[in-house]
C-alpha cells in the first residue's frame, strides 16, 4: 500500500511517512456503520471512502458516484470477469463490490481509504490486503433496538425489514473475524471510540515506515 509523504510542521508535532491503511467498518444493516462513516469522513480529511458498485435500485436522495455506483447485473458481472474488484458478494438478492482503481488512487494520494462493507467483503479484503486492513464490527444494544431503527427509516416494508433482521443474527456471528468490536448504543459515543481506533493503527510502529530514516539520525554522531 502507498505511503504517506513526509509533511513538515511548525508545531510541535512531527509528522513522518507511514504506510496508508484500510478502515473497515461493518455492522448489521441499522447497527449504524453507514452514520460512523459519514461522521468520520466529515471529521478527517485523512481518510477517503470507496464507494461501492452495486446493482440494486438508488434509494431516495442517493447520488450515482457519492453514495453507489449504480450498475445493472450484465455490467457488474463483466467487471467481476474483468477482474475489476478487490471484494464483492451477494447481499439481500442484490450485487455489491469494492472497485480496485479508486482504492489504488486514494492510497497513491496518500491517504486511508475507509470501506462500508459487510462481513464477507471483509474476508475478501483481508485476504487480499493482510495487515493494511483494520476491522471494526459495529453491534446493537439490542435486537429489538435494531428493528425500531430499520422500522424508524421507512424506506422498506415490513416484508424486507423482516428479512434483515434473520439477516442481522447471522452477520452478528461473525464478530469473531474482527479486530475490534464496539455496541453502538450512543452514536456519538461510538463516533470518538472509532477515532481512537484509527489514530492508534495509524500510530503503530509497523506502519511508520518513516522512523527507520528519523532513527538513524537522532543516532549520527
Amino acid at each position: 500500500m502507498a505511503e504517506q509523504k513526509n509533511i513538515s510542521s511548525k508545531s510541535s508535532d512531527i509528522i513522518l511517512d507511514r504506510r496508508g491503511l484500510l478502515f473497515v467498518l461493518s455492522s448489521p444493516s441499522g447497527a449504524g456503520k453507514s452514520t460512523l462513516a459519514k461522521k468520520l469522513l466529515l471529521s478527517d480529511d485523512k481518510i477517503g471512502l470507496s464507494v461501492s458498485a452495486t446493482t440494486r435500485p438508488p434509494r431516495p436522495g442517493e447520488v450515482d458516484g457519492v453514495d453507489y455506483h449504480f450498475v445493472d447485473v450484465p455490467t457488474f458481472k463483466q467487471m467481476v470477469a474483468d477482474g475489476e474488484f478487490l471484494e464483492w458478494a451477494h447481499v439481500f438478492d442484490h450485487r455489491y463490490g469494492t472497485p480496485k482503481a479508486p482504492v489504488e488512487a486514494l492510497l497513491a494520494s496518500g491517504r486511508d481509504v475507509l470501506f462500508d462493507i459487510d462481513w464477507q467483503g471483509t474476508q475478501q479484503l483481508f485476504q487480499e490486503a493482510g495487515n493494511d486492513i483494520v476491522r471494526v464490527f459495529i453491534l446493537p444494544p439490542s435486537i429489538d433496538e435494531l428493528a425500531r431503527r430499520l422500522r424508524s427509516r421507512g424506506t422498506d416494508s415490513e416484508e424486507v425489514i423482516e428479512g434483515r433482521m434473520a439477516r442481522a443474527k447471522s452477520e452478528i456471528g461473525h464478530w469473531d473475524g474482527y479486530d475490534y468490536v464496539l455496541i453502538n448504543a450512543d452514536v456519538e459515543s461510538c463516533f470518538v471510540k472509532v477515532q481512537h481506533i484509527l489514530e492508534a493503527e495509524r500510530l503503530k510502529r509497523s506502519r511508520q515506515k518513516g522512523l527507520i530514516g528519523f532513527t538513524r539520525e537522532l543516532m549520527r554522531d
